[in-house]
């Protein structure tokens, strides 16, 4: 995974969902979680066809007025020698038509076989260019 340190690379490559925080219209933080794949130093998040409120996502209108996100991955045990998480910082943009980067639609399907029933080339992608990477792993303290 261009872009990421080898320990923040392997936990978004272990974590099959992340939480991601935008800034919502009155300033507070909006927190979702959501299903995403790491692709050229950058982390993709699919418009995706599950059921849903029709229009445009929140998480989307907030990104066209306030680019500034956090997506955080964790992995949690009750062992919690095998805690970890790494924290994504950056901007975000939609690219309106997934099928306008197909390495990231073949990412995410190779990550989530319920994307492989889904038309994403014709739904929105999100596009997370990361300007702070940080991570934690018990016994490997940044």
């Amino acid at each position: 995974m261009a872009g990421f340190e080898p320990e923040a690379a392997a936990l978004l490559e272990e974590c099959r969902v992340a939480h991601l925080a935008t800034i919502a219209e009155d300033g507070r933080p909006r927190m979702v979680p959501v299903c995403f794949a790491a692709v050229d130093g950058r982390v993709v998040i699919s418009h995706d066809q599950k059921p849903k409120r029709r229009g445009a996502l929140a998480r989307f209108r907030d990104i066209a007025r306030d680019p500034r996100v956090t997506l955080l991955a964790d992995r949690y045990d009750d062992d919690w020698t095998k805690l970890a998480w790494v924290r994504v910082e950056g901007t975000a943009a939609a690219l309106m038509r997934g099928g306008d980067w197909p390495e990231a639609l073949t990412a995410l399907r190779g990550r989530y076989r319920q994307y492989h029933a889904m038309a994403l080339e014709e739904t929105a992608l999100m596009v997370i260019t990361p300007g702070r990477v940080t991570w934690w792993h018990w016994g490997k303290p940044r």
